[in-house]
């Protein structure tokens, strides 16, 4: 049985491609989704792609994670980046390998945009690649996990 990794979205992350398409690119939500999926399936792992624009549903969704032994997490906070203690904490509790991702490079945005408290609970962040970010970040979960791409 494959190992499940997840990829959990943050808010307004479902506005991609017409949400300020000069700073998040014209990629939808559903081409992430099909971006991770093919990506996952290079190294042979099962997926579970979600987006809320709720806080307390993506705490819940990491408790699941953790509950259902996945393998790791790849997580866009968004809007949560700079200002969720829980979903930090949910994280923590989890302890399962966590890279965070962001479309743009946070550290090129508004100050208050560049302290992320995911950051602390995170094996890895990748900023500024736009969607393709995604990939590398399973990519790299992958190799944390020790698994080579399947040819």
């Amino acid at each position: 049985m494959a190992q499940t990794i997840y990829v959990l979205n943050g808010p307004n992350m479902n506005l991609l491609g017409t949400r300020e398409p000069e700073k998040y690119g014209r990629a939808t939500l559903a081409d992430v989704e099909k971006l991770c999926r093919a990506t996952a399936e290079r190294f042979g792992l099962a997926l579970e792609f979600r987006q809320s624009n709720s806080e307390g549903e993506l705490v819940d969704w990491i408790q699941e994670a953790h509950a259902n032994k996945a393998a790791g997490l790849v997580i866009n906070p968004a809007g949560y980046t700079t200002t969720s203690v829980a979903i930090l904490d949910a994280l923590l509790a989890a302890q399962l390998p966590a890279i965070e991702i962001h479309i743009t490079n946070i550290h090129q945005r508004e100050s208050f945009r560049q302290n992320s408290y995911v950051s602390k609970a995170a094996k890895a962040v990748i900023c500024g690649f736009g969607i393709d970010g995604y990939a590398l970040a399973i990519r790299g979960l992958a190799g944390l996990l020790g698994i080579k791409e399947k040819h």
